[in-house]
């Protein structure tokens, strides 16, 4: 990676855990920049640029950093970066990091987003859920469903999200990505059997 490129991505590492400050991973006491780091580091594996890196790092910022608007993005780290993490956010018009809408409604609109934008972001994104899966998938194999009850959506609906992203981005990703994407799902799905009703995507 190239000096300007390692200075960049030093940078954005320092704004995302100023900007996410103790955040913990959901349910832990993980430090959320465990989330953010690995997303970087797999958007690299997977053939991204040290700008999707960057995005990579900063993905979450606009959802969950009060102190965090587009316009500070865009003026900090450029436009590219300030619309791929836009597009990676699933907050509803007047949303805010701490008054988020409807779950459900909040992921139907991000995944149509996410059926309508490049590939560039929509490496991120995989990069994204790619990490989710991995940590939801240990912590199923660690403790069972119970972990299932740390988030707003149904076990049933956790699935269906995830099965949806999946045929949504699987077209513009790298095979090794899809690869473990599908084996991660298929362990899902071994603890949440059945979908009896799923939402319209």
């Amino acid at each position: 990676m190239k000096k300007r490129d390692r200075a960049r991505l030093a940078e954005a590492i320092r704004f995302a855990l100023d900007a996410h400050g103790e955040q913990t991973r959901k349910g832990r006491d993980i430090p959320y920049a465990s989330h953010l780091l690995q997303v970087a580091g797999l958007v690299l594996e997977h053939g991204g640029d040290a700008e999707l890196a960057v995005a990579g790092v900063l993905h979450d910022v606009l959802e969950d950093c009060a102190t965090v608007d587009r316009e500070m993005l865009r003026a900090r780290f450029g436009e590219e970066v300030a619309r791929i993490v836009e597009s990676c956010t699933d907050l509803l018009p007047g949303d805010s990091p701490r008054a988020k809408g409807d779950w459900l409604e909040r992921k139907q609109r991000y995944l149509a987003r996410l059926h309508e934008t490049d590939a560039r972001t929509r490496l991120v994104a995989a990069c994204d859920k790619l990490q989710n899966l991995r940590s939801l998938v240990a912590d199923l194999r660690a403790e069972g469903t119970d972990t299932l009850g740390r988030f707003r959506a149904t076990p049933e609906q956790t699935r269906w999200y995830f099965e949806t992203v999946r045929r949504t981005l699987c077209d513009d990703l790298p095979t090794r990505l899809v690869d473990e994407l599908d084996r991660l799902l298929a362990e899902l799905s071994e603890f949440v059997p059945e979908i009896p009703g799923e939402p319209a995507d």
